[in-house]
Order: C-alpha cells, then structure tokens, then sequence
C-alpha cells in the first residue's frame, strides 16, 4: 500500500492549493447504481491520505443526500479539505426525475443556504455555476455568485459547462478560479476554445469524467446489458449498442501503453488528462469518482506516470473516432453552444 502524497496545483490565481487529482464524489450516493456507504467513507478517509484535498459534489446529486453524506467527512476534516459543490440542476417537487436549470437570483440564494445546511458549514470553499440558462444574463449569475462572496458565505467562484466567450463575460464580472468540463481521452471539444480562454484569463480547468465514466477503464462494454437499471449511463448514447461495440474498439491503443507502464487502462487515462496541463499552459486537476479506497490507490498513483510523445501519439486519434455524443440532448454542454 503506498503512502506517498500527490502533488498539488492551484486553483486559479489566488484560489487554494489543492492535490493534483480530486475525487468526485457524485457516485456515493447517486447515479451509478448500487451503492455501498462504508466503502465510500473509507474512500473519502483514504484519499485524504493521499494527498487528494479537492471533494466534488452537487445539490443536485441524489437531491442533496450526496452533499448529506459527505457533512460528516467534511466536519471531521473541515481544515484540510476543499469543498466544491454546484447549483442549477433545480428539481420540481412534482417530478424528482426531472431537472430544471435555473440561474436566477431567487434561486441561487436559495441552492446556496440548503447547500450550506447540508454540508453543516459556514462557507463554501468553491462554488460551481452546473449548468447554464441561456435565457438569464451569465453576468447577472455571476453577479449574485459575487454577492455571495462578499457576504462570507462562498470563497471561490467556478463554472461548470460554459463556453469561451461565457468565461471571458464571467471574468469580467468577477475572478472565476475553476471551469469545470468533460475532459477524457473520448471527450476533447473544450481544446479548440474552452481551454486557450482558461489559460488565458489564469482559470484552472477541473476535469469531470476523466475516465469517460469508467468505459475508458474497461470495466464495462455495453452500458444496457452490463449496469443496473438505474444507471445514468444507460442514457447516454456513446455506451450503448453499436455506439459502445465501436467505442471499445478504440482502447486498444490504451492497452498498448498500459502494457508498457505496468498500469491499468484507468491510469493511462488518468495520466493522459494529467498532461493536458503540460501540453495546453494551465493547471489541470482530473476528479475520477469511485467509492472504493483501493481504486483511490490506482488513481492517485497515476499522478506520476509520464506519457512520451510516442506514447500521446498514439494516444491522439481517439477522440475523433468516438460514436456517439456524451449526452443525449448535447445543448446544456458547452460543445452544443460553441
């Protein structure tokens, strides 16, 4: 069992030091099936002893019972940890299936007061924007965000899914520390235009889903015939039928290099997104989500595999051959706005 700690990075200019690799917390309690509610506190527990100090989750994830769940962790190491957690995805109380985005001010004074309850804390040390309302000013958002702020009740300001010329209007309005977006070996569109204004404007980019949701770690082919019923990736189309039959075609390439570092096809992905800070000038911190100390091992230990420019070579061309879109209705992705 290794003890060695990870190293760190900032999150935007004068945001907190955090482990080079988060943990995504969405899973222990929501989304992905069954879940095991011991394994998941002695992930937390673990990847704090790793050197992982940046915790995602969302008011929306389980309808507040993810942000519940994590209170106890956070009290326990509420001066170690960064607490990231997202407003937007409202839910009607006649239809809890449903999500509803939502920017405006009501509403975010609203998320932010349940989400500090439920978190049982004084202050959030970042605070995600999850989605975007096309139809309220992102000015206006970022606005009451920046209120919040100035009354001590949020540290840092981030947002999740937004284009280029969302964060320069953003920015304008107050310091964004993190944009947080799909970034994979299968996901890449935030390098044409996403990723250059992060780097610009000293924005850190936190990538959601480094491991594709885990197809890119082998563990499952088909999403419809290999996870529960109750799995969110059964809706999404690039697991799915042909779409996923063609899509693990393309680990191949991962394996190869896999092989070659003794790693597992999770750690090579892992490392892939790691580098992305090297290749594009920004700090880049990966939150893969798991609820099992063990695979908090595997991942952290990805934090020091260096690819060779052969090895990202090969790596290269994936993207570009992946069927089918990440979400079905791709219009709430920054990609469906560019």
């Amino acid at each position: 069992m290794t003890s060695s700690t990870i190293p760190t990075a900032r999150l935007g200019e004068n945001g907190p030091e955090v482990g080079v690799q988060g943990l995504g917390c969405m899973g222990m309690s929501f989304a992905y099936g069954p879940t095991d509610a011991d394994a998941s506190r002695a992930a937390l527990e673990r990847a704090l002893e790793l050197g992982v100090t940046l915790y995602d989750t969302a008011d929306a994830y389980g309808a507040g019972e993810n942000e519940k769940f994590l209170a106890p962790f956070f009290k326990a190491h509420r001066d170690e940890v960064v607490i990231a957690t997202k407003f937007a995805l409202a839910i009607p109380p006649e239809d809890p299936s449903r999500r509803i985005i939502r920017n405006d001010a009501p509403y975010i004074r609203e998320a932010v007061e349940a989400s500090l309850r439920r978190l049982d804390v004084d202050v959030i040390d970042l605070y995600y924007m999850h989605r975007r309302d096309v139809n309220v000013p992102i000015e206006d958002t970022v606005g009451v965000m920046a209120e919040l702020v100035r009354e001590g009740k949020v540290k840092q300001l981030g947002l999740s899914e937004v284009t280029a010329a969302e964060l320069h209007a953003a920015q304008g309005v107050h310091p964004i520390a993190a944009v947080q977006s799909e970034w994979s070996l299968f996901s890449r569109d935030i390098e044409a235009q996403v990723v250059p204004a992060a780097r610009e404007l000293g924005v850190s980019l936190v990538a959601y889903s480094p491991l594709g949701r885990g197809f890119l770690t082998g563990s499952f082919a088909d999403a419809a015939t290999d996870l529960t019923a109750d799995d969110f990736r059964r809706q999404q189309p690039r697991f799915n039928g042909e779409n996923a039959a063609a899509n693990a075609a393309l680990l191949e390439p991962v394996r190869t290099v896999a092989e070659a570092h003794g790693a597992s096809l999770g750690q090579i992905a892992l490392a892939w997104v790691q580098q992305r800070g090297a290749v594009h000038g920004l700090p880049v911190i990966p939150i893969p989500g798991t609820r099992r100390p063990a695979r908090v091992e595997e991942n952290t230990a990805a934090t020091a595999i260096v690819l060779s420019e052969a090895e990202l070579a090969l790596l290269e061309p994936i993207a570009a051959k992946v069927a089918g879109d990440r979400y079905a209705d791709m219009r709430f992705a920054s990609a469906g706005r560019e």
